[in-house]
């Protein structure tokens, strides 16, 4: 990981907001940025910077180990990492995220893409005191949610080869039957990764700009 104000190397992408002592020197909420298979990217970084500007400590971690130019490449690559070492490094990762916070001591906010998603709902049940909220896109987790204390905002898209209806019927199910209430979003006209620019020809402007507003709204509130 590397510590400093604005930079990456390493296994994660740390960036702090602006700060009285200059760039990059304040401190603020926590929010852990778990990317999809197509890894640490540009655009991942972009929105952690992104978040910074709003004001949050935001830590990407390096999920993948590389930068995988197709859908069969980042496949591989996922079958090849160890989830028992990407648990470690999610957990390992929001005991370095908390300390680097305003309050080192209270919880944070995980936002995830698809792979990176269903990480942070997982996550968030095996860590419920340490994330208050969690940001799932386009993507699910089958598990037990009786340990879950976030508040879970899901965004979801109309067309999704990876993520169908049925899978999400299922979460949305799982969460209410254990007194939760998700907020969820649907976005008609997109695809899987309709919010991730630069992977795929999915992105798409429009949508992922609503996401963001409605993400960021979700983060600040009390």
């Amino acid at each position: 990981m590397d510590d400093s104000p604005r930079g990456s190397a390493g296994t994660a992408y740390l960036i702090r907001p602006d700060g009285p002592e200059g760039p990059g020197t304040g401190s603020g909420p926590g929010v852990l940025v778990l990317s999809s298979w197509w890894g640490l990217t540009r655009g991942v970084k972009d929105l952690c910077e992104r978040l910074a500007d709003q004001g949050f400590v935001a830590l990407a971690p390096d999920l993948v180990g590389s930068l995988p130019e197709t859908a069969a490449e980042a496949e591989l690559e996922l079958e090849r990492r160890d989830p028992n070492a990407v648990a470690a490094l999610l957990i390992s990762s929001v005991v370095a995220l908390r300390s680097q916070t305003d309050e080192p001591a209270g919880p944070v906010a995980v936002v995830g893409f698809s792979m990176g998603a269903s990480w942070a709902l997982w996550l968030a049940t095996r860590q419920p005191e340490s994330v208050s909220k969690v940001v799932a896109y386009y993507g699910t987790q089958r598990t037990s949610f009786a340990e879950l204390r976030a508040r879970v905002q899901g965004h979801f898209a109309e067309h999704d080869e990876l993520v169908g209806e049925t899978e999400l019927v299922e979460l949305e199910s799982a969460l209410f039957e254990v007194g939760h209430e998700p907020e969820v979003w649907h976005y008609p006209g997109t695809r899987h990764w309709f919010a991730e620019p630069g992977v795929t020809d999915h992105h798409d402007v429009e949508a992922a700009d609503l996401a963001w507003l409605r993400t960021l709204e979700f983060l600040r509130r009390p």
